[in-house]
């Protein structure tokens, strides 16, 4: 039987993030029983299960062998392994290996062009059960006018760090992101959620100031939650003073088979690199 993969995450007091977070989970489960490995995750902080529950569950099943997965988008902070050194503390039989993060995997890329094509795609409606697209008064609007890609732009936006190299990495996936999935659009800029600038507003500033029609909104985010009801509620602020702007939120990356496959592989590497 192979060693336990542990889903690692950072945590939050959002109940959306930690359903989503769970669901995904359970998929990895389904996918990975067919190879006898078990599947369990926990977090850091604010939310459950916690890191050290999970993790003593394992043990008492029988296993002192892990694969420990931060479930991260960019560069791993101190924490994750500070965490898992005070759980080998608790457990001294306890080892592990650790998975590389998720980083800008083509197929997390290829999951973000299709978040893009769906939000390009969708017509305006009068009225919106929730952000996703700008609210348009149809009283003043006769006919969609058609908007070239030439003429869209895209905000990638990234959760934010103190971190300055966790935040390079953001640019880097903007430009990585527009040569391989959104070439024919006008740009790829970076913006963040909080901490370091600039903001959601200021992305959009800037696609405005370059001449773009339309700005489509793209999350770098893994699970709907907090965090992207922050993206929306920048994103449609900054709407309500230019409404001549077709603003779109996209969805985030979100539980799904590609993002699994990503996570699995990432997985099967850290097994190959104890052998």
């Amino acid at each position: 039987m192979k060693p336990p993969l542990l889903l690692i995450g950072q945590g939050s007091n959002d109940d959306a993030d930690s359903a989503e977070f769970g669901r995904f989970v359970h998929r990895l489960r389904c996918r990975l029983d067919e190879h006898s490995a078990e599947v369990s995750g926990g977090y850091l902080e604010r939310a459950t299960p916690r890191l050290s529950d999970s993790v003593a569950s394992l043990v008492a099943r029988g296993h002192h062998r892990l694969v420990a997965l931060p479930l991260s988008l960019t560069r791993v902070s101190d924490d994750f392994p500070a965490a898992l050194a005070l759980e080998q503390e608790r457990h001294p039989t306890l080892m592990y290996d650790y998975g590389r993060p998720l980083g800008p995997d083509p197929r997390v890329l290829a999951v973000l062009a299709e978040r893009l094509k769906d939000a390009a795609a969708e017509i305006v409606e009068p009225v919106a059960e929730r952000p996703r697209l700008r609210v348009v008064d149809s009283a003043y609007v006769d006919e969609p006018t058609r908007i070239e890609p030439g003429e869209t732009a895209v905000v990638l936006v990234g959760e934010g760090s103190t971190d300055p190299v966790a935040n390079a990495e953001i640019h880097r996936v903007s430009r990585l992101f527009w040569e391989t999935h959104a070439y024919d659009f006008m740009t790829v800029e970076t913006a963040f959620v909080s901490v370091t600038p600039p903001g959601v507003p200021g992305g959009l500033e800037r696609c405005r100031r370059l001449g773009a029609k339309r700005v489509i909104v793209v999350p770098y985010l893994l699970f709907a939650g907090g965090m992207l009801e922050k993206v929306w509620a920048q994103a449609l602020a900054y709407g309500a003073g230019h409404p001549d702007l077709d603003i779109r939120c996209a969805e985030v990356i979100g539980d799904c088979e590609p993002l699994a496959d990503v996570v699995i592989d990432r997985y099967e590497e850290a097994l190959q690199l104890v052998h």
